[in-house]
């Protein structure tokens, strides 16, 4: 029972593999199948008509032998008269007064064929030959049956390979053009990656079909991008004036409430305008080469003094001081507002990781990513706008780095845990 589990699991991981060998196979499946049953066609024919030819042969000899018995009474052609091997089936025909052949098999060897029939003097007159150089013939003719049926059967696998490889090439550009557009990239078309001008067939369609559907995502994006956007800078105007109406409040509790609500309202509208600008695609990097773990230790230093610093591999990375310090702070703004302490920021080559020790983050988000106006859980109703994540990830996007996010295990002490990867200069 051990060995038949062992067998079973490669013919499992076969028929997961790619399109090409799936179609490879069963094009070699059916040649072979093809090849065999003409093989078998042609063997049988030939035989039969082998067979046929020699019982004519040996009726026309024992029908000669016959005449030359009754006028000389002489055996010739090596007949035998009442012989004791003679079938059954002879002797009962002779007995009726006809004339037969019959065939005896003698398995792998050649088959023997018998003629008999009956005399003029009661005595039953017969002929035996195994005529094994012509069914010689046959083991010739089984082996080009072989030759060819194996030629058949590899170039069907070689015509297999090539169409399924074609197709399964055309499939991948497709998901690799598919996942740019996912992925943000508005310039990018899945009919023009796999070369749909040219070929036309299901594989196009598909194409034609994928990029349909995200010309009209761009357009609906594009139009609530602008909308945002509009909404957002109509804001500016009167926001400032608030702000400006609430510095000139005199001294008082009121007061200072409404300045804290102002500065909350002008800091949303600010992050706003910012996020339609990250998902208008048309942000441009000022890349330049910075020393990482000195730039962490002074950036960190001003927008979040109680963090902790460690630097376990410096490097040199190529990118914008800018937007890599709004991305640094986004994420120390959100491990203070729903973490605990101790923050630790950790620099690991081009790797830069913040960590807090609280909660973590949760599951909506490590699954989907950030959300604008979306904090995860109810609890931080009112302690953020759910933008923060966000501009982290549209700025590292702009940079061409890639931001994660996870949580600590419970063992370790738990936590949220961001981690930026930027590109080596």
């Amino acid at each position: 029972m051990s060995g038949f589990p062992r067998f079973l699991r490669p013919r499992r991981g076969f028929f997961r593999g790619g399109l090409r060998w799936k179609i490879s196979a069963a094009i070699a499946v059916v040649s072979a199948l093809v090849a065999l049953a003409l093989s078998l066609v042609v063997h049988n024919a030939a035989r039969v008509s082998m067979i046929n030819s020699t019982r004519d042969v040996q009726d026309e000899r024992v029908q000669s032998a016959l005449r030359i018995y009754e006028a000389t009474g002489r055996l010739v052609f090596f007949a035998e008269l009442d012989d004791r091997d003679l079938p059954k089936e002879l002797k009962a025909y002779a007995a009726k007064g006809q004339r037969a052949t019959y065939v005896q098999d003698n398995n792998a060897e050649s088959p023997t064929v018998w003629a008999a029939t009956p005399a003029s003097d009661g005595h039953i007159l017969s002929l035996k030959s195994t005529f094994s150089d012509r069914y010689s013939v046959l083991d010739d003719l089984d082996q080009a049956l072989v030759a060819g049926s194996l030629a058949v059967v590899v170039g069907g696998t070689a015509l297999g390979v090539l169409i399924g490889g074609r197709m399964s090439r055309r499939l991948r550009l497709a998901a690799t053009a598919a996942r740019k557009v996912a992925d943000g990239d508005t310039e990018v078309r899945v009919r023009e990656a796999i070369g749909g001008r040219r070929v036309r067939d299901e594989t196009d369609e598909l194409a034609r079909a994928v990029d349909a559907m995200a010309d009209a995502l761009q357009l609906r994006l594009e139009a609530e991008r602008r909308v945002t956007a509009d909404i957002a800078h109509e804001l500016r105007t009167p926001v400032t004036g608030l702000v400006t109406a609430a510095e000139l409040l005199p001294p008082g509790r009121p007061a200072e409430l409404v300045r804290d609500r102002v500065r909350a309202l002008r800091t949303l509208v600010e992050d706003v305008l910012e996020v339609a600008r990250l998902d208008g695609a048309a942000e441009q990097a000022d890349l330049q080469e910075v020393g990482l773990g000195d730039f962490v230790r002074r950036r960190v230093r001003t927008l979040a003094p109680e963090a902790t610093v460690v630097v376990d591999e410096d490097a040199v990375v190529q990118t914008d001081p800018r937007r890599l310090e709004r991305i640094l702070g986004n994420l120390l703004a959100n491990a203070d507002r729903h973490g605990l302490p101790v923050i630790e920021v950790v620099v690991d080559g081009p790797f830069v990781r913040v960590r807090d020790h609280g909660p973590g983050f949760p599951p909506d988000l490590l699954r989907e990513g950030p959300s604008r106006f979306r904090t995860g859980v109810p609890s931080r109703a009112g302690s953020g706008h759910g933008l923060g994540l966000t501009i982290a990830t549209g700025q590292a996007r702009v940079l061409g780095a890639r931001l994660t996010f996870r949580n600590a295990p419970r063992s370790d002490g738990g936590g949220a845990v961001a981690q930026l990867l930027l590109p080596r200069a």
